[in-house]
């Protein structure tokens, strides 16, 4: 073999060692995923279920009954809200 070729080929394979790589850069996309949370019956509100004029007192206790009822209610749609836009760990 002819010592220009060696020195050549030794050359050629040095230069590629001094090239400088791309640093490798991750790229993080949100994914959407399906959210299998159920969605919570809405209970019967006690002011819906008067037919005639009801009397104030009776008014006021299903109106301070309904309150607690949709509260309650919120409480289960705010959990299924928190559980389907919670962060999903890997």
């Amino acid at each position: 073999m002819r010592p220009t070729f060696i020195v050549s080929a030794i050359a050629a394979l040095l230069a590629g060692c001094g090239a400088t790589m791309p640093a490798a850069t991750i790229t993080r996309v949100p994914i959407p995923v399906q959210c299998k949370e159920t969605v919570p019956d809405r209970p019967t509100m006690p002011t819906e279920q008067f037919h005639a004029k009801p009397k104030t007192d009776e008014l006021l206790k299903s109106s301070l009954a309904e309150n607690e009822r949709r509260e309650g209610y919120e409480v289960k749609l705010r959990t299924a809200l928190e559980a389907c836009t919670a962060p999903i760990q890997p």
